[in-house]
């Protein structure tokens, strides 16, 4: 018997360290690490230890004969990644079944290296890799910064609720939240309520881990229309997110259409076609759950601006999208070269999984058809969001696209833009408004000394929650090197006078103790319906939570 990854796989490596036998791929040294979709086991080298399934924080890893439904075809798929490759054998004159490399100490800190006060803003997946590391190599002190009184960051209110397996990485987090070296200010906003040139003055150096929650813009007639909405809004709504009102999504509709084929496109539009019931039973946001058990959505049509063999979700999305129950799966048929190109697909390629999906001419003059269904339509660029007549003029009522030999208009009154996200500026840092990241060099700000950046505020918003892992420590190693040449520029002021300041500019300040309240008070929520968690959804609720430390 062997182990599989499957569909949750967060990628951070956390297996690929505790394997023995050296049968996880591609590995942080491997060429391949963080542009694969997912990590792999090689069926042909596992000893069935299962040391991975114990150290994967997503609950990713299950013997093969465990495997059931959807999972069956997981087993195939990490045994086709190896396909091709030399069976493993033992190494030359050597009993194991690889070569070791030598080991490597890239952080070598003096044994009387004093304690360094570090500010990471930001509790997403970046920050606390971040912290994780620092707390686990380094003696330091940190300062955990975030302007929502709430922790969590993209686990919290990126990952779908019906993914529950992939938010298990917030439990590994959350360890550190009461950690003895970890103080916790949250509701703090740097830029609102202290400045960048104050965080850094209190502390050695200041990591920041703010993402990237602005999107990315169509540039298109009718893109700011009534009815049309980002994806990050959407996510963000049935996530719970503060900064979304409750009546901000539409539902009354039967079509919705959804620009882009990526990862978060395929979320949203499987949160629309699922039965609500299924949904029940996870942390979906109340207000999304009512909206959703209202709605009168039918159909969800996916625009690729490409074909399929250029689709940019993952396959394991894909394949959970392909078996989802009661809701069927159709590929526009509009253009010859979409069916080339599956038929075409090799076996590793995204395209290949649409093999068996019917194929059809769709009829756009037409309502949706009977019953609940996705619609892949390639080859369709969106050209212009079309309003209504005299009253209703400032909503979008119809999406007009270009592909397949002319333009085609497909009625809708609720338009998703799923073609990326996009970082924000922060009030005193650089900003590169090209690719909306901060400009650094492995991690280091331009021209400010002491101060770094992590995740996609760094990169750009590619790569899941376990590629945040390699680059925090890409940073925390630049950090460590500038600390032990001397760089860093010494704190101004004694370590109790941050959160002296903080509390005096953030009334509605959070701690640890505070989130661990408002943890309670949404897991008891929770589970009087069976639920994991039921989320507050507001500041105000979130932190009168806080401030009730006990909970009945």
């Amino acid at each position: 018997m062997t182990y599989a990854i499957t569909q949750t796989c967060c990628a951070d490596a956390a297996c690929v360290a505790v394997c023995p036998v050296n049968c996880i791929h591609p590995t942080p040294q491997e060429r391949d690490f963080g542009s694969t979709e997912m990590l792999y086991v090689d069926p042909r080298a596992c000893i069935d230890c299962g040391a991975c399934a114990d150290a994967c924080p997503v609950d990713a890893i299950v013997p093969v004969d465990r495997l059931t439904g959807p999972q069956q075809a997981y087993a195939e798929i990490n045994a086709a990644y190896f396909a091709g490759t030399p069976v493993p054998g033992p190494a030359e004159d050597s009993p194991n079944f690889h070569a070791w490399d030598r080991p490597a100490f890239d952080r070598v800190l003096p044994a009387d290296f004093r304690p360094l006060r570090i500010a990471v803003v930001g509790t997403g997946p970046a920050g606390m890799y971040t912290a994780q590391d620092l707390l686990l190599h380094t003696n330091a002190e940190i300062t955990l910064v975030d302007r929502l009184p709430v922790t969590g960051g993209l686990v919290r209110y990126g990952v779908a609720p019906d993914h529950p397996a992939t938010k298990k990485i917030g439990d590994t987090f959350a360890r550190f939240h009461t950690h003895p070296r970890v103080r916790m200010l949250l509701g703090l906003e740097v830029g609102e309520h202290v400045s960048v040139q104050e965080i850094a003055a209190h502390h050695d150096a200041v990591v920041y881990a703010v993402g990237a929650s602005g999107d990315r813009r169509l540039g298109i007639p009718g893109e700011d229309l009534a009815g049309s909405l980002s994806a990050t809004t959407f996510v963000a709504w049935y996530n719970a997110h503060p900064d979304v009102a409750p009546d901000a999504v539409d539902l009354s509709a039967e079509r919705v259409v959804v620009v882009g084929n990526g990862n978060v496109a395929l979320d949203v539009a499987r949160i629309l076609v699922t039965d609500p019931e299924r949904l029940a039973g996870t942390d979906i946001a109340d207000h999304a759950l009512r909206a959703l058990r209202d709605a009168a959505v039918r159909e969800v049509v996916l625009l690729g601006r490409r074909g399929p063999e250029h689709a940019a979700c993952t396959r394991p999305e894909l394949l959970a999208l392909t078996q989802l129950p009661g809701v069927d799966l159709v590929i526009d048929d509009h253009d010859p070269r979409i069916g080339r190109a599956i038929d075409a697909a090799g076996p590793h390629e995204v395209a290949a999984l649409l093999r068996e999906v019917r194929r059809e001419q769709v009829d756009w003059s037409r309502p949706p058809a009977a019953g609940r269904r996705i619609v892949l339509r390639f080859h369709s660029a969106p050209t212009e969001f079309v309003g209504g007549d005299g009253e209703d003029d400032a909503r979008v009522r119809a999406v007009r696209v270009t592909g397949g030999g002319g333009d085609t208009l497909l009625s809708a009154t609720t338009v998703l833009r799923a073609i990326g996200y996009r970082g924000t500026p922060v009030p005193g840092l650089p900003f590169d408004e090209t690719t909306g990241t901060v400009p650094h060099d492995k991690g280091r700000v331009a021209g400010l000394p002491g101060t770094y950046v992590v995740g996609w505020i760094k990169r750009g918003s590619s790569g899941g929650i376990g590629a945040n892992r390699a680059c925090a420590a890409e940073t925390v190693t630049s950090l460590l090197a500038d600390a032990v040449q001397g760089v860093l520029p010494a704190p101004g002021h004694p370590a109790k006078s941050f959160p002296r300041l903080a509390r005096r500019r953030a009334p509605q300040l959070v701690d640890a103790r505070g989130m661990a309240a408002i943890d309670r008070a949404e897991r008891l929520r929770g589970g009087r319906d069976g639920r994991p968690r039921a989320k507050l959804a507001t500041v105000e609720d979130l932190v009168t939570a806080a401030r009730r430390r006990s909970v009945r």
